[in-house]
């Protein structure tokens, strides 16, 4: 195999004290079953025993109190292991949400993480628009959690509309930029700014249709990631390589994109 850099671009972790509960919350949520911790020790020795040299890491607020003591938590992990890359979260209920985008400035988090089925809002919703449009002027990148058969919230149409609206919004648009509804992404995001990672998509889609959906949305703006602890690292890296892409294509999405089009988060 060759020798690639890779960069992990989702993955959860959460305080010691909530985290079993939290996983619990989440396999019961999808209706899967859940072997990770969620712990930032287990996170960090699993991901550089497999070579990643670098991972994002978030959380989500699903109240909002919750939201700025959890971008306090993924701080406080990014200060303990350098490799982490920390975004922060808000919630679409909290007051004041604009300083609390300066706070997360302040503690050098790197973006902003949503999921909208959590959080019971929908993408476009109109409360939201100053909220990305300021998160856009600090040039942070958004990461939506996207697409689900069984919720509107995060369908691939509303994100479409956010970017018609903000143009300068940076988003990464997660699970091929929308989970169980995945052609719908390609129909609906297919030529926008948007960026997709490949988490929680590889173990339910047959390679060839994985290959349909990178050719559709652009080699180029795909990026790897496993969505820890939902998958371990490990067995995603192997279906990851299993699609038989070029090796060129691999350095792209393992993180030669991730590097191009956020070089201030890897220092290059």
């Amino acid at each position: 195999m060759a020798d690639y850099r890779i960069i992990d671009v989702h993955t959860h972790i959460f305080p010691e004290k909530i985290a079993a509960k939290a996983v619990a919350s989440i396999g019961e949520f999808y209706n899967l079953p859940m072997t990770g911790t969620a712990l930032a020790s287990d996170l960090d020795r699993e991901e550089r025993a497999h070579g990643v040299e670098r991972n994002l890491i978030f959380s989500t607020a699903t109240t909002p109190h919750q939201a700025a003591s959890i971008n306090s938590f993924i701080h406080e992990q990014c200060v303990q292991y350098p490799a982490f890359i920390g975004f922060g979260t808000l919630h679409p209920e909290m007051d004041g949400p604009f300083a609390e985008i300066e706070r997360i400035c302040a503690l050098g988090l790197r973006g902003v993480k949503f999921h909208p089925d959590f959080q019971n809002f929908d993408i476009d919703d109109g409360r939201m628009i100053p909220v990305y449009r300021r998160i856009a002027e600090y040039h942070l990148p958004v990461l939506f959690h996207m697409g689900d058969l069984r919720y509107d919230h995060s369908h691939p149409e509303r994100l479409a509309r956010v970017l018609d609206k903000i143009p300068e919004l940076r988003v990464i648009a997660a699970h091929f930029g929308g989970y169980s509804v995945w052609d719908e992404a390609v129909r609906l995001l297919a030529g926008s700014q948007a960026y997709y990672d490949t988490s929680s998509s590889l173990m339910f889609l047959e390679p060839a249709h994985v290959r349909d959906l990178i050719d559709a949305l652009g080699t180029d703006r795909m990026l790897f990631g496993t969505d820890f602890p939902m998958w371990k690292i490990g067995e995603e890296l192997d279906r990851f390589f299993a699609l038989g892409l070029s090796e060129e294509d691999n350095r792209k999405i393992l993180a030669g994109n991730f590097l191009r089009a956020f070089p201030e988060m890897t220092g290059v």
